[in-house]
């Protein structure tokens, strides 16, 4: 009788350590485990750094319209470019996980400069710079 039960231990050893080989090897465990792995890897680092990259030319764009006395429709310029500047800053928001007050942008509707401000530092807190 002990060398039934040992035999059908081994047997259903064999059966599950299969099932757990076939399990492995199946697409529905690779893409639970790549799930695992994007929850866990946080924020992209090359799509942090196209953000920071585009705040720094979209600043020294705010700039450049400030500084040139001579530019046609200044004031039209320099509020796309202000609009533009802040639609990044929620987007570095999100991808640093902060809140953000996700108002949709509309041509009548612009970010005030306590909420401008606050963001930048939250962002200049966590390490980013532009």
């Amino acid at each position: 009788m002990s060398w039934l039960a040992m035999y059908l231990l081994a047997l259903g050893l064999c059966a599950v350590g299969l099932a757990a080989r076939s399990w492995l090897r199946s697409a529905g465990h690779r893409e639970a485990s790549a799930r695992r792995r994007r929850r866990r890897a946080g924020p992209d680092p090359w799509e942090t750094l196209a953000i920071q990259v585009r705040l720094g030319e979209l600043a020294q764009e705010l700039r450049t319209v400030t500084d040139d006395p001579g530019l046609f429709a200044r004031a039209h310029h320099w509020r796309a470019v202000q609009d533009a500047y802040d639609a990044m800053l929620r987007d570095a928001c999100r991808v640093a996980g902060l809140a953000v007050v996700d108002h949709p942008l509309r041509a009548d509707e612009h970010v005030t400069e306590d909420e401008r401000l606050r963001e930048e530092l939250a962002l200049a807190s966590r390490g980013w710079s532009w």
